[in-house]
């Protein structure tokens, strides 16, 4: 089977998978604020809708729509799992992110990167070096600290937590079979075609678990923040898309892993300036070590790797 190989346009490369790191260190904080006004599956449902009618017009004004002569079994097998892998995601980090809060998200988030590397080395035949395998370990390590600096603020309510965090864990292996599934799927489908058929799936699978008629009820806030959620999706994955298509998984998979750090760099801007939407997260001493350690053993697990031939 062929396998895909980036273009080799390492600055473009870059430049996509930072526009999604931004993006989605912005969004839990949006997330957050969205839940105490409507579900979880109601939110998921209308950030896929809405991605859905984007793309989907964006594609059709451009003659771009997604044709699936050439897909095959493999082909259809590797969509399925993109559209699974990423609904899977979206609700158990949601279910997650209600139970927790948005730095804990986004540090126990930070497992997908290496999941993603970790599975380039069977999908991909890429290899691990030394440094790699050292860098995973920091990255378990500082997840246990982050845990350890965490605990005293959730004594309390601690079940929920560890529950909430497992929830995580969870949205990340599923988050790394989809974007496994979306780059080999470049091989037969654009990028965007692709994300299209994602949304479309997953807008008409989550709309039996939504309550739209919530929606109607949101204020201009709740509203603004609702639609900001919606386009970070279609900004974010098309960027995302775009990455693995220029770039090598696991060097997106490095920009990504800083998202925790714009994540906390939000937060604390976000709750100063609009205290009554966003919650203060504050990280205790040995949770910012844990943090800076989980971010290190991530980019080291996905940037001390051999890049991939540039392609003709």
């Amino acid at each position: 089977m062929e396998l895909h190989r980036s273009s080799g346009r390492h600055g473009l490369g870059f430049a996509l998978a930072a526009t999604t790191m931004v993006m989605w260190g912005m969004l839990p904080l949006a997330l957050k604020a969205v839940l105490r006004v409507t579900d979880s599956w109601t939110i998921v449902w209308f950030r896929f809708l809405v991605s859905a009618l984007i793309v989907g017009a964006l594609l059709a004004a451009k003659g771009r729509l997604p044709r699936f002569s050439g897909l095959g079994r493999a082909g259809w097998v590797l969509l399925l799992l993109a559209i699974g892998g990423l609904g899977a995601n979206y609700i158990t980090y949601m279910i997650g992110l209600d139970l927790t809060t948005p730095a804990t998200s986004q540090i126990v988030i930070q497992l997908s990167p290496p999941l993603l590397a970790l599975g380039g080395l069977f999908v991909f035949r890429e290899r691990f070096s030394v440094a790699q395998w050292i860098g995973f370990a920091t990255l378990l390590g500082g997840l246990g600290l982050f845990f350890w600096g965490q605990i005293a603020r959730f004594l309390a309510d601690l079940d929920r937590y560890y529950v909430g965090s497992a929830w995580v864990v969870l949205a990340a292996v599923t988050w790394a079979v989809y974007g496994l599934a979306q780059k080999q799927l470049l091989v037969r489908l654009g990028s965007q075609g692709i994300m299209l058929c994602v949304y479309v799936v997953c807008a008409v699978a989550f709309w039996p678990f939504a309550t739209p008629s919530d929606l109607v009820a949101l204020g201009t806030v709740e509203l603004g923040l609702l639609a900001f959620t919606a386009l970070n999706t279609t900004i974010a994955y098309g960027a995302f898309a775009e990455a693995l298509a220029h770039w090598e998984a696991s060097r997106v998979s490095a920009v990504l892993a800083l998202t925790p750090l714009a994540t906390i760099g939000f937060g604390m801007t976000a709750s100063h300036l609009y205290p009554e939407w966003f919650d203060s997260d504050p990280v205790g001493v040995w949770g910012v070590v844990g943090a800076v350690l989980v971010v290190a053993g991530s980019v080291a697990t996905a940037l001390f790797g051999r890049r991939e031939p540039k392609t003709a």
